[in-house]
């Protein structure tokens, strides 16, 4: 593995600039959108004090027109004052589709505030945590969140990673994980969203368990004897191959290190079941998404290692092989 410079200070929203490379570029979670109407590519990621010399969290964004050169960062939300998430405890997994003429943002956020019930697993508190849903006119923002009073999912559930998909109808669902924190036993979920993005219709279904990736052991030993196992549940994301299989990419970690796998719906629907297949990439490696290039190739996109401010951002030719994705040697 390469070594990766160290994270400059000069280049945080404060002082954007041209010329960058991934390599350059602390990035987490990261999320490529292909924006047709710009003919530029927006790299999303998290936006924190600590990183970005700006004085809450959020969304920053770099641009490039050919995936080589970036531009920025620069920030297109920051959690405002007033609403349910606190803008100190982060802004985790941001990704931007477009829909229905406007741009929405799916973003983890986090009040650490607002305790849930339970007693901590291996240190990790239970508290507010889940996704929000904000709308602009631009891929650049700003984003005005849809609901200011919780996350998108009960607040009583402690969830993450949401992601937007439109089935086979196009009508909308949040696709997230519900935390291991919670569920020792990390899971996948759906749920319906109303047209507008703006709440959710009838209960949620599990799609799969972490435990179920026949590669996976338990992400921590249990300590003190006698505590359950854990396991993770990451980043997932819903693609449809050439031949009609959707695909669900996903993320955990297999003896501490992180990995980049994927699973396949037997019935081609969002209710599965889901079968487990190999992993895509292992090496400290995932949180991925898939995109199509402006010359309609298929890329991966993940970070390495997991830590900030090491993580990077790693692209990857990607084969549709019909009824999986592969990576291309």
């Amino acid at each position: 593995m390469s070594v990766q410079p160290a994270y400059n200070a000069a280049s945080d929203v404060h002082n954007p600039r041209k010329g960058h490379s991934l390599a350059d570029m602390p990035v987490h979670d990261p999320f490529i959108l292909a924006d047709r109407k710009s003919e530029t590519y927006y790299l999303y990621s998290g936006a924190s004090p600590r990183l970005n010399g700006v004085d809450r969290h959020g969304v920053l964004f770099y641009k490039s027109t050919d995936l080589e050169e970036w531009e920025g960062p620069y920030l297109a939300f920051a959690i405002p004052d007033g609403v349910w998430a606190n803008p100190q405890h982060g802004a985790w997994a941001p990704e931007v589709h477009e829909y229905q003429g406007q741009y929405a943002l799916f973003v983890t956020l986090h009040n650490e505030e607002q305790p849930l019930e339970g007693e901590p697993v291996q240190g990790y508190a239970r508290h507010w945590r889940g996704t929000a849903v904000a709308i602009s006119d631009s891929p650049e923002g700003p984003f005005e969140l849809l609901n200011t009073e919780g996350p998108i999912v009960s607040s009583e559930q402690m969830t993450l990673d949401g992601t937007l998909y439109l089935d086979e109808g196009g009508a909308p669902w949040l696709v997230y994980c519900h935390e291991w924190v919670q569920t020792l036993d990390g899971t996948i979920e759906a749920i319906r969203l109303t047209n507008d993005l703006s709440s959710t219709l009838g209960e949620p279904m599990v799609l799969l368990q972490g435990s179920e990736a026949p590669w996976l052991k338990p992400s921590f030993q249990a300590e003190p004897a006698g505590e359950s196992p854990t396991y993770v549940t990451d980043g997932c994301q819903l693609y449809r191959t050439s031949e009609g299989s959707l695909i669900m990419l996903w993320s955990s970690y297999e003896d501490g290190s992180y990995v980049q796998t994927s699973a396949r719906s037997v019935s081609g629907r969002i209710e599965g079941p889901w079968e487990q297949l190999d992993p895509l990439v292992k090496e400290d490696s995932g949180h991925g998404m898939l995109f199509r290039t402006f010359d309609r190739e298929c890329k991966l996109v993940l970070h390495r290692p997991f830590k900030m401010p090491d993580s990077r951002a790693y692209l990857y030719g990607i084969e549709d092989a019909g009824d999986r994705f592969k990576l291309l040697d």
